[in-house]
């Protein structure tokens, strides 16, 4: 009897594990999560300069909507030097550990002889040293690099920067010095995105609303159901549309796979019959693509929009586009136009002539000059009201420029602009290129014009 109760016993303590068992099997414990971080900056009260509206809505709006991704999310509006300087430390720090990491800033920056710099309010502008005291978008981007499968780089910034003409001033001596329009162009290493909120070289609209057309489209997409990609691409589609074709985000991918902010989920409990996944559509984006292909207009854009979508509806016109611009290449004379700023680069013929203006005496000048990967110099010295004369620029692929000119009055009895002899003196000239002639004039009140011709 003694043992029969026994069995009974072990029995029900057996089925009591079995059962625990099932239930450990049928719910299992919270699977490890995707680890995600974001810096989001937005400085818009420059003490420095005319304040901008948008980058503390931008930041706020920003960081909201990245939280409800499943972003940690450090948020800094405003920030001062050692402040800014302080969050990208702790940035970096939690980038290093995450699987995914996006920076967004938007605010002031600018690029000085090729590096993009993002501004803090506090920030002064006197020369170049004073570069020192901005970020480099250049560390960003290594940071950005220590997270494990992908990270997302945003400037909302490609603004015109006031602080860039007080530089261009001061740097007016240096023979190299190149201070361009809105940011030059980031290549996105493997595993990240980088999206600029109008193309290089070019300057982006603040916007008349809370936010800025770029980030309008951001806060649109970037929360829905969609492959990282394709977001990115309906964002630059979208800034495009609303500006009237003017604005066209910069946007460079280098990932493999397909990654989701916000993907699909679904969840199957025991069809009664497999049934097949539905086909996607291939030609799901190609509109947004094409729209971003036609804006650029190079063959390269409509070559990769054929390999993209090589049977959706934009196939055969982007097939007319690459058959006339090759038909272009082909009947085009070795003189076209520039494509790059180092087809300027050889030997020019530069002739400067100023006319007298109340007590200045005029001059003309004859200069031989030089330019190297694009960068433009001429140096001669001359008797007369000019005892030296340097002209010096960087040379953009669109050939149109302002050069920095200086001198020295002469050191008798000549005099230039009241100036007592021996004085420096200094002026701009904007100038256009081509590849065998240009004209450029001063564009202050003493008229100078500039010939120069490529030998």
């Amino acid at each position: 009897m003694r043992a029969l109760s026994r069995f009974r016993l072990a029995r029900r303590c057996l089925a009591k594990l079995c059962l625990a068992l099932l239930a450990c099997w049928l719910c299992p414990g919270p699977a490890s999560a995707e680890t995600r971080v974001a810096l989001v900056i937005g400085n818009g009260a420059y003490a420095s300069t005319a304040k901008l509206p948008n980058p503390s809505h931008d930041a706020e709006d920003v960081a909201a909507s990245l939280k409800r991704s499943g972003f940690e999310v450090l948020q800094g509006i405003d920030l001062r030097q050692t402040d800014m300087q302080d969050l990208t430390i702790r940035f970096a720090r939690a980038a290093s550990k995450a699987d995914v990491a996006m920076f967004y800033y938007s605010g002031h920056a600018m690029q000085y002889n090729g590096v993009n710099y993002l501004m803090p309010v506090d920030a002064v502008l006197s020369d170049e040293a004073d570069l020192k005291r901005f970020v480099r978008v250049d560390d960003i981007v290594n940071d950005l690099q220590q997270a494990k499968n992908l990270r997302i780089l945003i400037l909302d910034s490609c603004r015109d920067n006031p602080l860039a003409e007080t530089l261009k001033r001061s740097a007016g001596m240096t023979r190299a010095a190149s201070i361009g329009r809105g940011l030059s162009k980031v290549e996105a290493p493997r595993g990240t995105i980088v999206s600029f909120s109008t193309q290089s070289g070019q300057t982006a609209a603040d916007g008349n609303g809370r936010n800025s057309p770029y980030t309008t489209a951001f806060l649109k997409h970037i929360e829905e159901p969609q492959e990282i990609g394709e977001v990115f691409r309906d964002i630059s589609s979208d800034v495009y549309d609303s500006s009237g074709k003017t604005q066209l985000p910069e946007l460079s991918l280098s990932i493999i796979g397909k990654f989701y902010l916000n993907g699909p989920v679904s969840v199957t409990v025991a069809p009664a019959a497999p049934q097949a996944a539905p086909r996607a559509d291939p030609c799901a984006a190609a509109e947004a693509h094409w729209k971003a292909a036609d804006g650029i207009g190079t063959l390269g854009a409509y070559e990769d929009h054929l390999t993209r979508f090589p049977n959706c509806i934009f196939a055969t016109l982007a097939k007319a586009r690459i058959e006339g611009l090759k038909q272009k290449v082909a009947l085009a004379p070795a003189s076209g136009n520039a494509r790059t700023a180092k087809d300027f680069d050889g030997n020019w013929d530069v002739t400067l002539n100023c006319p007298p203006t109340g007590k200045a005496q005029g001059f003309t000048r004859a200069l031989s000059a030089t330019v190297a990967n694009g960068v433009f110099h001429a140096d001669a010295q001359s008797q007369g009201a000019v005892n030296r004369l340097e002209i010096d620029g960087q040379i953009p692929a669109d050939g149109k420029t302002t050069l920095s000119a200086r001198g020295t009055t002469g050191a008798s009895t000549y005099t230039l602009n009241n100036l007592a002899p021996g004085s420096p003196y200094a002026f701009t000239v904007d100038a256009q290129f081509d590849r065998t002639r240009g004209t450029g004039k001063r564009n202050e009140a003493r008229a100078c014009g500039l010939v120069f011709v490529k030998r």
